[in-house]
């Protein structure tokens, strides 16, 4: 039994990558964050599939979760908006997984504001620059750009 964490992408359904969605596919168990990852994504899931909105439940409710799961030797498709290396909430529950000996997977998403690019039109100049900026307790100062 595996958990896989998986990005889903900028909001619509049909920009999961194929990874993610083949993941979805096979998992008899999907845990999405309902306030943030589309219904649509769901459709992936295989007919008969546990699906859990993790909106309202707490982190020690999630890891019981897949705590089940694991149990029951099911696979999770643990689903969270977006590119799981810059905004997900994934941390906190990969530490808990590991205390648990539950083995997991990462499955990148495509981040949201790479789908900007799709909705500048005609506009050239509309989506020039995007800077990217994710606070690292171990970075330390940041160093000037040469």
């Amino acid at each position: 039994m595996t958990v896989h964490f998986i990005g889903a992408g900028p909001g619509a359904p049909d920009l999961l990558t194929l990874r993610g969605r083949d993941l979805i596919a096979a998992c008899p168990v999907c845990l999405y964050a309902g306030s943030l990852v589309p219904e649509g994504v769901l459709a992936h899931c295989p007919p008969g599939a546990r699906i859990v909105n993790t909106a309202p439940l707490s982190l020690d409710e999630i890891i019981a979760e897949i705590a089940a799961a694991h149990a029951a030797g099911k696979d999770v498709a643990r689903l969270h908006s977006g590119d799981l290396a810059i905004w997900s909430a994934m941390g906190e529950q990969l530490r808990r997984l590991r205390a648990l000996g539950i083995p997991y997977t990462v499955t990148p998403g495509r981040a949201v504001l790479l789908g900007r690019g799709s909705r500048a039109g005609d506009r050239a100049d509309a989506a020039r620059s995007c800077p990217v900026s994710r606070a690292d307790a171990h970075a330390g100062p940041r160093q000037r750009d040469a």
